[in-house]
C-alpha cells in the first residue's frame, strides 16, 4: 500500500500550507477567556469555509466538495503541524448523521448554517447515570400532540453553555430493549426549560457542561430519522468522532514531541540513557498510531467501513497522548510549574479527558472484547 499523497493530494497539501502561513490569526493564542476563544473559533470558522476549507467531503448536493476523506486528514494534519486555530469541531460527524437520517426539509435548515458555522452545536449523549454507555440513558421524550416533552440530564456535553443547537438522544419508548428505545431530536438550546451548567475542567476552562431539561418542548418534526433510530444514529456519529486521523492528532503529537525533545536538549537532558529511550518510546507510540489510522483511513476511502475496529485507533490515541504528556512532566519537572515550561502543565490536564471523549477506553475495549475478539460479556 502507498501511502504518500498523490499529485493532487499533494498540491491540495502545498495550497492550504500556504494558505495557512498568510492567514494564522496574529496572537491567537493569547485569547484566554472562554467568551473570547468561542468568538475567534468562529470567526476562524468562516474564514476557512469562505476560502473552501471546510466541508471537503461532503456531498456536492449539500454544499461539500465531494472529496475523500485523505483531503480532510491533510486539512487537519497541515492545521495541527501549523499550530493553527482548531478547525471546525463536529461538522463532519454531525453533518453526515443529518445528511444519512434527515429529512429534505431538515437538510435544507441545518446544512448550510453547520457548514457556514452559522450554528454553533453540542451533542447531548452522556449522562450521569449511563456514561459512554448510550444505551443506558435515562433522559425521556413523551410525545403530546406534536412536540416531544422531554425530561432529563446529560453531562459531558462540550460547548453546550455557549451552543445554538443540541444533537439530542433521548428515551421515547421505555418498553423497548434499551438500544432501540432511543431516538435523536435537534433541539434549539434557547427554548424554556434548557439549564447548561459550564463544567471547568483542570486546565481551566469551561470546554464542557452538565444539561438539565425541564418539561422542554421540541417539535416532533425536528426529529431526525424515525423513533427508535437514535442508535443507529449514534453509531453514523460515533464511528467518525471517535477517529484521531479526524481530528489532527497526529500533526500535533508530532509538534508537542518536537518541543519536549528540544527542552529537553536545552537542558542537557539527552545525553542521558533513559531519556533518550522515553523520548525513543514516544515516537514509536505516535508512529504505531498513525500507521493504524493511516490503515483505517484507506479502508474508509475504498468504501469499508472500519467498524468496530475503530476502537482500536482511539485506545492508541489515549496511549500516545497521555504518554507523552506524563513524560514532559517527568523530564521538566518543576518547570512546568514555576519555569519557563508552563504550556506542560495545560498539556497534561487536557491529556486527561482523552480517555473519556467519544466513549471512555474501558467501552473500547468491551466493543473490541465482543464485536472483534469474540470474547463473551
Amino acid at each position: 500500500m502507498d501511502y504518500r499523497d498523490t499529485a493532487p493530494e499533494a498540491e491540495f497539501r502545498m495550497r492550504f500550507r500556504n494558505w495557512l502561513t498568510a492567514n494564522i490569526p496574529a496572537g491567537w493564542q493569547d485569547v484566554h477567556d472562554d467568551a473570547g476563544q468561542r468568538a475567534q473559533h468562529k470567526r476562524w470558522h468562516q474564514q476557512l469555509y469562505q476560502a473552501g476549507y471546510v466541508g471537503l467531503s461532503w456531498p456536492e448536493e449539500y454544499g461539500g466538495q465531494g472529496l475523500s476523506a485523505i483531503y480532510d486528514a491533510i486539512l487537519n494534519e497541515e492545521a495541527a503541524a501549523a499550530n493553527a486555530p482548531p478547525l471546525p469541531g463536529n461538522i463532519n460527524f454531525l453533518g453526515r448523521a443529518m445528511w444519512t437520517h434527515g429529512t429534505e426539509e431538515q437538510k435544507k435548515r441545518f446544512l448550510p448554517a453547520l457548514l457556514t458555522g452559522e450554528y454553533a452545536w453540542c451533542q447531548g449523549f452522556s449522562e450521569p447515570e449511563a456514561g459512554s454507555d448510550i444505551g443506558s440513558l435515562r433522559t425521556r421524550a413523551v410525545l403530546d400532540g406534536d412536540h416531544y416533552v422531554v425530561n432529563g440530564q446529560k453531562l459531558w456535553t462540550s460547548g453546550a453553555h455557549a451552543a445554538d443547537w443540541c444533537f439530542l438522544l433521548v428515551r421515547t419508548d421505555p418498553e423497548a430493549p434499551k438500544h432501540k428505545g432511543i431516538s435523536c431530536l435537534l433541539t434549539p438550546m434557547d427554548v424554556p426549560g434548557i439549564t447548561p451548567r459550564p463544567v471547568v475542567l483542570a486546565s481551566g476552562q469551561p470546554e464542557t457542561a452538565e444539561v438539565f431539561f425541564e418539561n422542554v418542548r421540541i417539535p416532533a418534526n425536528q426529529m431526525l430519522g424515525s423513533p427508535g433510530d437514535g442508535w443507529r444514529i449514534a453509531m453514523t456519529t460515533l464511528a467518525y468522532e471517535r477517529g484521531p486521523g479526524d481530528v489532527g492528532v497526529i500533526a500535533r503529537l508530532r509538534r508537542y514531541l518536537a518541543e519536549l525533545e528540544e527542552a529537553a536538549r536545552r537542558r542537557g537532558q539527552t545525553t542521558d540513557p533513559a531519556v533518550r529511550a522515553d523520548l525513543a518510546m514516544a515516537y514509536v507510540r505516535g508512529e504505531v498510531l498513525r500507521l493504524n489510522v493511516i490503515e483505517q483511513l484507506s479502508a474508509r476511502v475504498g468504501g469499508h467501513s472500519t467498524g468496530s475496529e475503530g476502537s482500536v485507533a482511539k485506545l492508541l490515541w489515549i496511549d500516545a497522548e497521555q504518554s507523552l504528556a506524563h513524560l514532559a512532566m517527568e523530564i521538566l519537572g518543576q518547570d512546568t510549574l514555576l519555569g519557563d515550561e508552563p504550556e506542560w502543565l495545560e498539556r497534561y490536564f487536557s491529556s486527561r479527558p482523552v480517555s473519556v471523549y467519544g466513549g471512555t477506553a474501558q467501552i473500547q475495549k468491551n466493543i473490541l472484547a465482543q464485536r472483534v475478539l469474540g470474547m463473551p460479556r
